[in-house]
């Protein structure tokens, strides 16, 4: 690692000594019109020897830093001309870009030979803010109604969605904190966790179940973004700072032995001071029960106008049939989790995972495609992958080359040392598979705007998703009976910290 000796290893025509009388071909031999970009990349690698040999960082009982050692090391560091290119390279640049290597980069490609008949369109864009599930299940529910009502383009309404989030989880705090205000101190592991986060726009495809299934969904013509919809975390800042202080009132006056009917009306107050920071930061909402007029052109230009509700506009959608897949090495695979404490809608549909092997769950997000649906999938989204390029992949920065070092962790020891987490939510729309039926890259549709990317959609190369996609919601049909039969289980209870209790 830090003690390492940086020696340059060169390709073998280049590995003769230089002289100056040497012709300009000769002394360029190195990098031959018939190398590959990964050998020519290769020819700068360094090797790993002894740590001893470039000098040492540690104090003679190796428990502390020794100022004087560590100087002398990194004077003996950049004797090395490799290490100062790279230090000319790396502390002028972002790392991951000087890094990235260009094969990589060639060979995740736009082309597809399975993938669903018709995508989204336009392709979304959730700015400043933190909803990447609300527009990944909504860029999904949408190729539905699209179908349905022969559009073009169509976008749902992710604020209409949003508020009601907000409300649900405040009031999902509120009685969070009074159910364990008996049973754990206030900086106890479960309440800090609680206070972490009250009301984050992260969450999860159980949640958006619930909020769908009580709320409907309605056009974005209906209910537009606002400002702090596209930037919300102003808002955010002060809804939680209003629900930690309100959770502490509530606990004082659990424990000082309010009656049920003192603490409701308290809560009733902490809920209405919450609506109406919404309300003034987000706009009113439709009613849930009440129509709404719509108006629109088919896809040859007719105009319609229709009327109906938001739970009637759902109709189309059928959120409670599909089923969210994990993969979580650290846990026993054809297993039912659950996560403690998290969710929005109080005795709402629980967060529910069926952990499967990473072939399972690819297996079935290809079976998803080959019926022409859309999947929802949660991954680490900023392992290993360019966002203005629009390609995740796990071959493309090289930081061994760049920092001399080894990086190997599995992705059950990235989750236990929180390395690594889902981090956000997109979409799959097509894949690409081999002669032998394995898949090679997938086509990925995000809501970071048309200018990431390839026109908003991104590449994801099979090893990628191996190791950084941890979620993917399906349809139970093209899963085996032995893991429909998962849902049967008594669920294994996770803490609110764990990794798989990250929002994306």
């Amino acid at each position: 690692m830090g003690n390492t000796e940086s020696t340059l290893v060169l390709p073998s025509p280049a590995q003769q000594p230089m002289t100056r009388r040497q012709p300009q071909q000769q002394r360029h031999r190195s990098f031959t019109p018939t190398q590959s970009l990964d050998e020519k990349f290769d020819a700068v690698r360094i090797a790993h020897t002894s740590p001893t040999a470039a000098g040492s960082v540690l104090a003679h009982n190796a428990a502390n830093v020794s100022a004087a050692k560590t100087e002398q090391y990194v004077h003996e560091l950049l004797k090395d001309p490799k290490n100062r290119l790279g230090l000319s390279a790396l502390s002028t640049a972002n790392p991951s870009a000087v890094l990235e290597i260009p094969s990589a980069i060639l060979k995740d490609t736009q082309y597809f030979n399975i993938t669903i008949p018709h995508e989204g369109s336009p392709v979304t864009n959730q700015r400043s803010s933190g909803r990447c599930w609300i527009f990944a299940a909504t860029n999904v529910f949408r190729i539905a109604i699209q179908k349905k009502y022969d559009i073009q383009a169509f976008e749902l309404s992710q604020a209409y969605l949003f508020f009601w989030d907000k409300v649900e989880k405040a009031n999902y705090f509120l009685e969070s904190i009074l159910s364990t205000a008996e049973k754990e101190a206030v900086d106890g592991r479960l309440v800090s966790a609680l206070m972490a986060s009250p009301v984050g726009d992260g969450g999860q495809w159980d949640m958006i179940v619930n909020l769908v299934s009580k709320y409907g969904i309605v056009p974005q013509t209906v209910y537009p973004d606002s400002w702090n919809a596209m930037n919300s975390s102003t808002m955010d800042r002060l809804v939680t700072t209003k629900l930690r202080e309100d959770g502490l009132k509530l606990r004082k006056m659990k424990k000082g032995g309010a009656s049920v009917a003192q603490i409701a009306d308290a809560k009733e107050v902490m809920m209405q001071d919450v609506v109406r920071i919404l309300t003034l930061c987000l706009g009113p909402p439709p009613c849930k029960d009440e129509k709404f007029t719509w108006e629109y052109y088919d896809s040859k230009h007719k105009y319609h106008k229709t009327s109906l509700t938001p739970l009637d506009f759902a109709a189309s959608a059928d959120v409670k049939k599909f089923i969210s897949l994990v993969n979580d090495p650290r846990n026993e695979y054809n297993r039912l989790l659950t996560v403690d404490h998290l969710g929005n809608v109080w005795d709402g549909r629980p967060i529910t995972y069926i952990n499967v092997d990473k072939i399972v769950l690819k297996e079935a997000c290809v079976a998803m495609l080959k019926k022409g649906l859309p999947i929802f999938f949660g991954s680490d989204v900023g392992k290993q992958s360019d966002s203005s390029k629009g390609i995740m992949d796990t071959d493309l920065v090289d930081y061994e080359l760049g920092f001399n070092i080894k990086l190997g962790m599995s992705k059950a020891e990235r989750l236990l040392t929180g390395e690594s987490q889902m981090t956000h939510a997109m979409v799959l729309t097509a894949v690409h598979i081999d002669s032998e039926g394995k898949p090679v890259r997938w086509r990925v549709e995000n809501s970071w705007s048309e200018s990431a990317g390839t026109d908003g959609y991104f590449v994801m190369s099979d090893r990628w998703m191996d190791e950084f996609c941890y979620q993917a919601v399906v349809d139970p049909e093209v899963v085996a009976k032995d893991v429909r039969d998962v849902l049967k289980q008594e669920a294994k209870v996770l803490p609110l910290w764990d990794p798989m209790g990250a929002l994306a």
